[in-house]
């Protein structure tokens, strides 16, 4: 019931918006949100569309892994930790190795793969899920807002546009682009801990004991200390490590699956069609939710709703006597939580007009890079399903959006001024 309160509440405010705006001689105003309603109809399928073909073949490779064994091993190897967070999964089920691989995948910022892995962690949860229809399980609910997190290791996609930004602005050879990745590391960190609490507190899951606090510390000290390494190569050799590492490892995972199936003599090019028509119903699944969200999006920002709500925060800010440098920065993040393509170019913007060395430039990398799009990801995720009713879903993740925001502002404060 909250994502549909939510998906209304977006429809009124842009109207009502519109309507103000055209009362005060904006004639042109409905025109506009007509055509954003049609032009997000037309991107939701044209996405949707799109992941057909990227769903036919990771859901193809990972029949093939599955049929091999090699999902239950992933599973087995991720198991003590999974355990702790999704204790109505059972030991060794497909589902552990799906969200294994998703996981993975997000941590070298490969979102094209992150996707459809995510999509058959959430069918296999599915089939676990023993509440009423339409109804997300304790489980999916999990899964869905580390997803919403995004914790990502290396963002290269980021790293690239402040790179060829800055060859346009005429930096010199002594600029780092890749100086965002420890900031990067340590926010998204700190979102995806907020959203894994969240739902634990919901859940009443006993995530305090030892047994979970001790390997998620482990786990962020090697992240950090990778990352912290990482920032010391100059910008071209760390993206350069970052692209290879994401395509040495996701083709070395296509390669352990396929000579798996040799040695144990699967088939694998029937297991791959197999899994690949599975991948074209979930594209197709997918459209209603994904367009329904789009639109009402896209009449948001129409209205000109984003930008009443900047002004309203940073007269406040203002008032306060506190710092506004961080403002210019501020869309990145609270347009990433509604469009992912909005806030890319938002980021753009801070970097042309204020530069990409800058503290508002590098402060809009990070958030861009630290964070996901959190109604997507729920239209998306939970869309592939069928699933309606979210529960807890929706506030969980817009909590560790919120965590993650701050953390943001906190870390780029601390660290780049």
């Amino acid at each position: 019931m909250a994502l549909n309160w939510i998906w209304i509440g977006f429809f009124l405010v842009a109207f009502t918006t519109a309507a103000a705006r055209w009362l005060l001689g904006d004639d042109a105003i409905f025109q506009a949100l007509l055509k954003a309603l049609f032009d997000s109809a037309r991107t939701g399928f044209e996405i949707s569309l799109g992941l057909a073909g990227i769903m036919a073949l990771w859901l193809g490779l990972m029949r093939v892994g599955e049929r091999a064994g090699m999902i239950e091993l992933l599973a087995r190897a991720a198991g003590p930790l999974l355990r702790r967070l999704f204790p109505g999964v059972p030991q060794g089920h497909p589902a552990q190795g799906a969200m294994t691989m998703n996981i993975s995948a997000n941590l070298l910022g490969l979102d094209n793969a992150a996707t459809p892995l995510g999509l058959k962690a959430m069918q296999e949860l599915q089939s676990l899920n023993t509440e009423p229809a339409g109804t997300a399980s304790q489980a999916q609910i999990m899964f869905v807002v580390m997803n919403t997190a995004g914790l990502t290791l290396i963002p290269t996609s980021v790293i690239a546009i402040r790179q060829s930004m800055a060859v346009k602005q005429g930096l010199g050879a002594d600029f780092n682009a890749a100086d965002i990745f420890l900031p990067t590391l340590l926010v998204t960190f700190t979102a995806l801990l907020a959203g894994v609490l969240a739902v634990a507190v919901a859940q009443r899951l006993p995530l305090w004991r030892a047994r979970f606090l001790v390997p998620v510390l482990a786990v962020g000290g090697l992240l950090a200390a990778a990352v912290a390494a990482l920032a010391r190569l100059p910008a071209e050799q760390a993206s350069r490590i970052a692209g290879t590492t994401g395509a040495v490892a996701i083709l070395g995972i296509v390669m352990l699956f396929l000579l798996a199936a040799a040695w144990r003599r699967i088939n694998a090019y029937d297991a791959f069609i197999e899994g690949a028509k599975e991948g074209f119903g979930v594209a197709i699944q997918i459209v209603p939710y994904l367009i329904a969200i789009l639109i009402a999006i896209g009449l948001f920002r129409a209205a000109g709703c984003m930008d009443y709500l900047l002004a309203v925060i940073g007269a406040g800010v203002t008032a306060l006597g506190l710092d506004t440098d961080f403002l210019p920065a501020l869309p990145v993040g609270l347009m990433k939580v509604l469009s992912g393509a909005g806030a890319r170019g938002l980021m753009i913007d801070v970097m042309q007009v204020h530069g990409v060395d800058s503290f508002a430039g590098r402060l809009a990398a990070i958030v861009q890079g630290s964070t996901e799009t959190t109604f997507y990801v729920l239209a998306v995720y939970f869309g592939s399903v069928g699933v309606k009713h979210t529960r807890h879903a929706l506030a969980c993740a817009l909590f560790a959006d919120v965590v993650g925001l701050f953390a943001a502002i906190g870390v780029g404060y601390a660290m780049l001024r």
